[in-house]
């Protein structure tokens, strides 16, 4: 080897634990080139991981590498191969990069003479022991982890709200931050009461100060963390729910009132689901002129845009889609159910003896958090018996595993309960105005609902410039529905 360019590398974590320098081996590496009369190209110093060759002093050295011709002596010198890669597949295939370049990697401490055959049995010990050294690193780490959450620590960097903190005793753990946290507490309080949807509470809390991008305000939302429970993930398709040692923000119950809102995309929007909210009309629109089906699209105005129904056979036909949607919202809204519905309604309610039902679900609530109760009770009796040495180590992990199962079936139940009552006290919640103006508050219907409404009762004979229409009404429906009272008997007729 006549000349040769170093390379030294470090990562932060092999300084604390080996006490390994970048200075230290270019010392090294210059005294074994000056000892053995190698001229020295360059060096090139890395404080990066060995997991792959994504590292800037690398390609650098590779780029070089590349554009030195053939018949140039190329070398690349380093301390140790784990210096060059802790990664099996990833040191081959570089070596073979190399190769083509007719460039040799080399270490003044595991030396390889790549002419012997048999030394290719030292090179794989040589890369295989980094890498199995790395896996247990990682596999030990991550035990490490586990173990602290099962205790009900959270061993990890502090999720938004909360900051990292070490105790008297030395041990680590999370405490609230403010402003976020009591941001975090009137987000989850604001999707339950509020009709706003979630991208519009996400923007006011950014407002406040909760700074996150969207996709991390959903899983700020879906996080047990908040609620006082840490996830534990047993495998790929298995999680266990642990309860914190930590302080939560809020209510269990709170938490899983907000996690059935979020899943049953109640108050979750998207910008398309926004348009098409806006252009819940197309498709029942016809053109004047040609026959044909308006759509519907945004027009850039001077300061903002504005959105219009038109053809697109360029008939020149163009209506202002809110003024439109509007004509057709205050034509529903006159249809309240006739008297003879009314009653049929109130019937169908009262047939559900709502009363009974709720007192069932009442008495199915007790029932369970005295199960609950119970399963704590057996646990904690379990885990006296194997301190006492009675009960062995299998027989406690079989009985916990049993019965965190039961307790996570019986927190599913105790939650559905929570769901059917809510649902009971808004029945019982239902006036007699509401009851009967059944479109009142159709501005508040979900996108896929209007479209559902429009095509049930579409609007007929359209005056586009004035936007009077008409409302197609079927037998059934007319049967059902009828004018508001206060209108005149030959406007009625109109909605036929």
């Amino acid at each position: 080897m006549k000349s040769a360019y170093l390379y030294v590398r470090v990562s932060t974590d092999e300084q604390k634990r080996k006490g390994y320098s970048l200075p230290e081996q270019e010392d090294r590496l210059l005294k074994y080139c000056k000892y053995n009369d190698i001229e020295v190209k360059g060096i090139y110093r890395e404080d990066y991981s060995a997991k792959n060759f994504n590292r800037p002093e690398w390609k650098e050295l590779f780029s070089e590498v590349k554009k030195k011709s053939a018949g140039e002596d190329k070398n690349i010198l380093f301390i140790k191969w784990d210096r060059f890669s802790r990664n099996v597949e990833y040191a081959y295939e570089m070596i073979g990069k190399l190769r083509k370049y007719k460039t040799t990697a080399m270490t003044i401490d595991q030396p390889i003479d790549f002419s012997v055959p048999e030394s290719t049995v030292m090179l794989a010990v040589y890369l295989a022991v980094p890498e199995a050294e790395n896996t247990r690193r990682a596999q030990n780490t991550s035990n490490g982890i586990r173990r602290a959450k099962l205790m009900g620590r959270y061993p990890n960097k502090a999720p938004l709200g909360y900051i990292n903190v070490t105790l008297m005793d030395g041990k680590k753990a999370i405490v609230p931050k403010e402003p976020e946290a009591e941001i975090i507490k009137w987000v989850f309080n604001q999707i339950v009461k509020s009709d706003q949807k979630i991208s519009e509470i996400r923007k006011i809390a950014n407002d406040k100060g909760l700074i996150c991008s969207r996709s991390h305000f959903f899983r700020v939302i879906r996080n047990p963390i908040y609620c006082g429970h840490i996830s534990i993930k047993l495998n790929s398709n298995e999680e266990q729910i642990i309860k914190g040692l930590h302080e939560p923000l809020i209510s269990e119950s709170l938490f899983y009132q907000v996690q059935s809102l979020v899943s049953t995309n109640i108050k979750t929007t998207s910008r398309k689901e926004d348009l098409r909210g806006v252009f819940f009309l197309r498709g029942f629109l016809i053109c004047p002129i040609c026959n044909q089906k308006l759509t519907g699209c945004f027009v850039q105005g001077r300061s903002k845009q504005y959105p219009y129904y038109f053809c697109h056979h360029g008939c020149g036909i163009r209506i202002n889609a809110i003024f439109l949607n509007d004509c057709y919202q205050n034509r529903l809204q006159e249809l309240v159910l006739s008297n003879s519905s009314i009653e049929l309604f109130k019937n169908v309610l009262e047939d559900q003896n709502i009363k009974t039902q709720k007192a069932g679900y009442l008495y199915s609530q007790k029932l369970i958090e005295r199960k609950i109760k119970e399963e704590w009770l057996t646990l904690s009796r379990g885990r006296k018996l194997f301190i006492a040495g009675v009960l062995k180590i299998d027989d406690y992990n079989e009985l916990k595993k049993e019965n965190q199962v039961n307790i996570k079936n019986l927190k599913k139940e105790a939650r559905d309960t929570v769901l059917k009552l809510s649902a009971i006290d808004r029945k019982n919640k239902i006036e007699d105005k509401a009851l009967v103006e059944v479109f009142q508050k159709f501005s508040k219907f979900d996108t896929q609902d209007k479209k559902y409404l429009v095509n049930l009762i579409p609007p007929i004979d359209i005056d586009y410039k004035t936007g009077d229409l008409s409302l197609d009404l079927n037998p059934a429906f007319s049967k059902i529905l009828s004018a508001k009272t206060h209108r005149k008997n030959n406007k009625k007729n109109e909605f036929h």
